[in-house]
């Protein structure tokens, strides 16, 4: 999804809104405030599908030709679901199941599951099918207030398969008002067909299915999963390379299982996002600080695969680098699809604040997709995406386990 100019700010002093959203409470987010920059008694003016005043409401000047009476509830921006896997066919309930009988995860997969299962599955699907059963996992999600979602390919694994799953993802923003981000990401897993022949695979991804992705406009970015069981770091950097010869931003799945020191590989590259990183040390995020580099953690896969190394969250700190936060959502190690609950996860797992967990899944969820300057915060000029809820203070959007607070979803001012 490619953000469009934002307008500028409309005059407080002369101007006609579309609506107005009064008597709330606001979570602004905006980087240049205090904390999450709380205002009380705050009003929202929205122009044009944009923010044209975000602040006290003593300060709103102007007239609206409909204004809308929160109650008393928080306004925050729309939240983002920075990193999902939300097309696929088929689930790994059995596999679960297995798992919890003793199999390992080397065992499940010599017996044909895992990544070549939900491979299988999506092969098989059309892309009616793939759209119909992600818009189900989709309004799960957007009932928490999520009004953008990243959704990658890989399930695929080749040419026809991979399009399938992004067309279907773009399709998501058809037949729901939500705002779609899409990402290519071919070096997820190497295919059964590959039968061990890995370069001749990256090839494919690099000389093939990339191009043809590019040429066809349907990703916004390009992702790897850089791993001993996976891509190598020498694999990526051919993978980055090409993305970045086709315009093309890319991401990476690192430093999940071990530390192959993939989140400096992604800073070289000047990724938007490096995500897990349960295995990143101080060198890697130094290195993400100094490109401006998200760090995207995925407590539901840690918690699903019962992982025990957290992610340097303090190091994170020291060097300054954002944090997001995601549902992951897959059907193999992350079977999630609220991203309130992920907060509660993040801290009670990784022990972040309640500051940190609601940016991760704001501003810094826009960051991590590079749309600092489209949504993220309610502040002029952005897109006009809001979650109004039903709470007496933020902290209950990360405290509480399973509660639906969200009042009303607005998307471009709707």
């Amino acid at each position: 999804m490619s953000a469009p100019p934002a307008s500028p700010p409309a005059s407080p002093s002369a101007a006609v809104y579309d609506r107005v959203f009064v008597n709330a409470h606001l979570a602004t987010m905006a980087a240049g405030a205090a904390g999450l920059g709380l205002v009380h008694d705050g009003a929202v003016a929205v122009k044009d599908g944009r923010i044209a005043y975000a602040g006290p409401r003593a300060g709103l000047a102007g007239e609206a030709e409909e204004t809308t009476d929160c109650g008393g509830r928080w306004i925050t921006p729309g939240l983002i679901d920075c990193h999902t896997h939300l097309i696929y066919a088929g689930n790994r309930a059995g596999e679960f199941e297995a798992r919890l009988a003793g199999a390992s995860y080397e065992e499940i997969a010599r017996a044909g599951g895992g990544i070549a299962s939900t491979v299988r599955a999506t092969r098989a699907a059309s892309e009616d099918e793939l759209v119909a059963k992600a818009l189900v996992r989709l309004d799960r999600l957007m009932a928490d207030g999520v009004t953008t979602i990243e959704v990658k390919s890989g399930y695929g694994l080749d040419p026809d398969s991979e399009m399938k799953m992004l067309r279907a993802a773009r399709r998501l923003g058809m037949e729901r008002d939500v705002g779609v981000v899409t990402t290519f990401l071919g070096a997820h897993a190497f295919p059964p067909e590959a039968a061990g022949d890995h370069a001749g695979y990256v090839d494919r991804v690099v000389n093939e299915m990339l191009p043809a992705v590019a040429k066809a406009g349907l990703a916004d970015a390009v992702d790897g999963f850089c791993e001993g069981i996976a891509f190598s770091p020498a694999d990526m950097e051919r993978v980055f390379a090409a993305a970045e010869a086709h315009g093309l931003k890319v991401k990476l799945h690192a430093d999940q299982l071990s530390n192959l020191h993939g989140a400096a590989l992604a800073a070289r590259y000047g990724a938007l996002s490096a995500d897990h990183l349960e295995c990143t040390d101080e060198a890697g995020a130094a290195a993400m600080a100094a490109a401006g580099t998200v760090a995207v953690l995925l407590p539901g896969a840690f918690y699903f695969i019962r992982e025990t190394r957290v992610p340097p969250v303090e190091a994170f700190r020291r060097h300054g680098v954002a944090m997001a936060l995601s549902t992951d959502c897959n059907p193999g190690t992350s079977p999630m699809t609220s991203l309130l609950l992920t907060l509660n996860m993040a801290a009670t797992l990784f022990r972040m604040t309640v500051e940190e967990c609601l940016l991760a899944v704001t501003r810094h969820a826009a960051k991590a997709l590079g749309l600092e300057a489209e949504a993220g915060t309610l502040e002029p000029g952005r897109q006009a995406d809001l979650a109004i809820w039903s709470i007496e203070t933020p902290a209950e959007l990360v405290y509480a386990l399973g509660a639906t607070p969200l009042h009303a979803r607005i998307r471009k001012g709707r």
